[in-house]
């Protein structure tokens, strides 16, 4: 019976136990767990449930706004991380968390939105592009650019009108000529040798002042080149440039007053509220301008100082002797008389006058003696004040920092008092008593201010003020305690190195006091001296050092592309032109001689030669010979989980300059891991090309473009164009093909090619 009693009581006490714990603290232990472990979701998972629980539970609130901010920023993160390495569409997936995980957080929905747009840009790239209504269609950029039917090198000679000099060069690349009514007749002797159409175009129009416009991409407009002529057929363009590390509207302003200088803008207006400028003008000063804004527009170097600030105070003192009395006197009194009145409410005391007749009756009790008192003085006071401070000041380049460690005391400044008044009668006046006393507050303590200017050879130069300041003491001056204040400034310019030590300066100040106080002449007796005086040695030690130590945290971010220059044109006329602009052509590649027979025995090849070994620079064997791409080996065996290389090789081809593919396999028994290097189209080596790989691994598909650099001239011959990582995924044959290929030559033409396909077996 006792045994079910207990048992009873022990249910009723672990169940009221239960009621009184709160009902989510167990959720809100494991997401403090969750949390020190960094795993965020799933913090924010446990205190939403622990908030759910208790809705009123302030503590619970903060921590769950704190995981939602730290989950959101983790996966911002994560997210910016995956889309700077073009892995789009995982980057949408973590963006998507964060501004789940916060809903507050704005960066996160700009970052998903951003990166929304990216992925429908890149799929519309990859899709052909369907028709859109008129109004719809987004507008024009940027003026058309001539797409001529053939850019060969112009060679010829002629001497005759400009028009008819335009229209020979137009019908040689395929472009319509149309010209200004006032477009004058003037003969013109051109003689090009080898040179591009845009070069031909420009010497024709220097020779016969005239400029040329494009109107569509095979159509141009040929007017005189005078002012007026220039401001009614120039195409603008309006822009607005976002300058993102400009945190003052000064400096917008000085932005602008430069750019409007040195390229004499009529339209530009300066937002202040996001940092922009909208400019209009011609496509060639806009240019120019984005050039000087990339240029200029840099994060202003940071550094942060290191101050260290020691005080040390010492103040000793010592006071030994005996201090007599310094003042003795004597007194003759002759009594005093007490009266009282009759009613006897009332008593007066005087004191009876010395006269004449009193000095005959001069007793001992007529005569008062005041003698000197001796004080002993045994003091001995020794103490240290030892002040350290280690603050770190961090300042943008060029702008002055405040640092502030201390206290404000009050200081009367100045006092004013009423003026007259009228009195009730309106007569004689009257003068208010009151005065009013003004104050202002001094700042004691630690004052430094400091504007850096880093330099980019890791040196910072400092203009420093440092002002060390304490109360003493007060004062009284009018009947207001006014303090003493004691301080030390130093104000100087320095330059250091990145992390080098300076101390600007040990300020020492010492004071030795002695006193002596006793009867003249019994003073300065030696030893004896010490029972007729009291002697006070006094002694005060303060020195104060300050250490500087600067560290740059961002220097100037200065590239070769902002020191590079920039050609922009002449004086009356801003333009803009490529590299490519002003080089000549490259001279079409010969056809290789047919080579000449050769014994059989040097036309036989070894037999432990692989048919994927490069030839790169070599011509075809046969000029007749089809040009061909296949995979080799053909035929590959692999086990579950192994990785091997598949390459990617040409033979016959001729003029070999860039080659885009997109193979197809089954993505259930393979996965194309990595595209490799080949060795084909850059010579061996000799020169880097250029390798644009998307895989699209759910539909199987691998999209790859290898191109040569710009203006060299293509590659023939057989070889080994790529090199494919395929890794086995699971059981089962795929077959690795080439769905479509569009290789070109250097002259941007189609070289027809025979493709095949391999097949890859999975074991398990």
């Amino acid at each position: 019976m006792q045994r079910n009693w207990g048992s009873l009581i022990l249910c009723v006490s672990f169940g009221l136990f239960a009621a009184g714990c709160p009902k989510g603290h167990s959720d809100y232990n494991l997401g403090e767990k969750a949390q020190n472990l960094q795993d965020w979701d799933a913090a924010v998972s446990y205190y939403e449930k622990a908030v759910k629980a208790e809705p009123h539970n302030a503590t619970y609130k903060i921590r769950l706004y704190q995981a939602r901010f730290e989950a959101g920023q983790f996966h911002i993160k994560r997210g910016l991380e995956m889309r700077k390495r073009g892995e789009l569409d995982g980057a949408a997936v973590e963006l998507q968390k964060a501004f789940l995980a916060d809903p507050s957080s704005s960066i996160a929905e700009q970052e998903l939105k951003r990166t929304a747009e990216m992925i429908a840009e890149r799929d519309h790239r990859n899709r052909p592009e369907a028709p859109t209504d008129q109004n719809q269609q987004p507008l024009a950029s940027m003026p058309p650019e001539i797409k001529p039917l053939s850019r060969a090198p112009i060679s010829m000679k002629m001497s005759n009108d400009a028009k008819i000099v335009f229209d020979t060069i137009g019908k040689t690349a395929g472009l319509t000529m149309v010209y200004d009514p006032d477009f004058p007749a003037r003969r013109i002797t051109v003689d090009f040798n080898n040179v591009t159409l845009e070069q031909a175009l420009e010497i024709t129009a220097l020779e016969s002042k005239a400029v040329i416009k494009p109107v569509t991409e095979n159509t141009l407009f040929i007017y005189p080149d005078q002012p007026q002529k220039r401001r009614d057929y120039e195409e603008e363009v309006v822009r607005t440039f976002y300058l993102s590390n400009v945190t003052q509207p000064q400096e917008l302003t000085e932005i602008q007053t430069g750019l409007r200088q040195l390229f004499d803008l009529k339209r530009i207006q300066q937002v202040n509220s996001q940092n922009a400028l909208i400019i209009r003008d011609t496509p060639d000063k806009l240019m120019l301008v984005q050039k000087m804004i990339d240029d200029i527009d840099k994060a202003k170097p940071e550094v942060v100082v290191q101050v260290e600030v020691l005080q040390v105070s010492r103040d000793r003192m010592r006071e030994l002797g005996l201090q007599p009395g310094q003042a003795a006197s004597a007194a003759i009194t002759n009594g005093t008389t007490t009266n009282s009145s009759s009613s006897g409410t009332a008593t007066t005391t005087t004191n009876n006058p010395m006269t004449f007749d009193t000095f005959r009756h001069l007793n001992p009790s007529s005569f008062s003696v005041t003698l000197p008192s001796v004080t002993l003085n045994l003091l001995e006071s020794d103490s240290d004040t030892k002040i350290i401070q280690n603050p770190e000041i961090r300042s943008v380049d060029g702008q002055i920092a405040h640092l502030r460690i201390g206290q404000r005391i009050p200081v009367a400044t100045g006092s004013f008092q009423a003026g007259v008044g009228v009195g009730a009668t309106g007569g004689a006046g009257f003068v208010n008593p009151l005065v009013n006393t003004q104050f202002t507050y001094l700042e004691v303590g630690v004052n430094v201010d400091m504007t850096p200017r880093v330099h980019p050879d890791h040196e910072v130069s400092l203009k420093l003020k440092i002002e060390i300041s304490s109360e003493l003491t007060t004062v009284n001056i009018g009947g207001i305690s006014q303090p003493v204040i004691a301080s030390k400034t130093i104000e100087h310019d320095i330059r250091l190195k990145e992390g080098e030590t300076n101390i600007l300066g040990g300020l020492v100040e010492q004071t030795d006091s002695k006193s002596i106080s006793g009867w003249p002449g019994l003073a300065r007796i030696p030893i004896l001296g010490h029972f007729f005086s009291d002697t006070k040695v006094d002694h005060e030690e303060d020195e104060t050092l300050i250490v500087l130590t600067p560290h740059i945290v961002r220097i100037p971010d200065w590239t070769k592309a902002n020191l590079r220059p920039m050609l922009s044109g002449t004086e009356a006329f801003v333009e803009t032109k490529r590299e490519s602009e002003l080089k000549a052509p490259q001279p079409e590649q010969t056809q290789p001689a047919p080579q000449q027979p050769q014994p059989q025995a040097l036309r036989q090849q070894p037999a432990s030669a692989s048919p994927a070994t490069p030839t790169q620079g070599v011509p075809a064997a046969n000029a007749g010979a089809v040009a061909k791409i296949r995979f080799e080996p053909q035929t590959l065996t692999l086990k579950v989980g192994q990785v091997a290389t598949v390459g990617v090789v040409v033979e016959n081809v001729n003029d070999l300059y860039s080659i885009p593919l997109l193979l197809q396999y089954d993505p259930k028994v393979i996965s194309i891991e990595e595209v490799q290097h080949g060795g084909f189209l850059s010579n061996g080596g000799a020169q880097e090309i250029s390798i644009v790989s998307q895989p699209f691994k759910d539909k199987g598909q691998y999209i790859i473009s290898a191109t040569r650099p710009p203006s060299t001239p293509g590659v023939s011959g057989s070889g080994t164009l790529l090199g494919l990582v395929v890794k086995a995924v699971a059981p089962g044959s795929s077959p690795l093909s080439i769905v479509q290929v569009n290789a070109k030559d250097s002259q941007q033409k189609s070289i027809p090619l025979v493709t095949s396909e391999a097949t890859l077996q999975v074991q398990p």
